[in-house]
């Protein structure tokens, strides 16, 4: 892996980060059976992160997904959906 997968998109606007884009230094993708969800999702009435939206994927904890390597995000960019209580990534693939 040569390149940090970057956040292309995120719908969540109850997250603290997405300031028209994520603007998270870096995020975790969490979650279990398939969910992945943004483990970095804070629903706050600040807005914070970087001062432009460049979020990249930190790191990937779902092993069953054809991005994850070595816990790391091998696809070129993802997508974050806004859920009820946070933010899902549609770029998730179970392998």
């Amino acid at each position: 892996m040569t390149a940090i997968a970057s956040v292309t998109s995120c719908a969540s606007t109850a997250c603290a980060f997405n300031s028209n884009g994520c603007a998270a230094f870096a995020v975790t993708v969490t979650g279990v059976d398939g969910a992945a969800r943004c483990g970095t999702f804070i629903d706050l009435d600040a807005r914070g992160g970087l001062p432009t939206a460049s979020g990249q994927v930190g790191a990937c904890q779902l092993l069953e997904c054809v991005h994850n390597t070595d816990l790391m995000c091998t696809a070129e960019g993802i997508a974050m959906d806004a859920v009820t209580d946070g933010a899902q990534c549609r770029s998730y693939a179970q392998a």
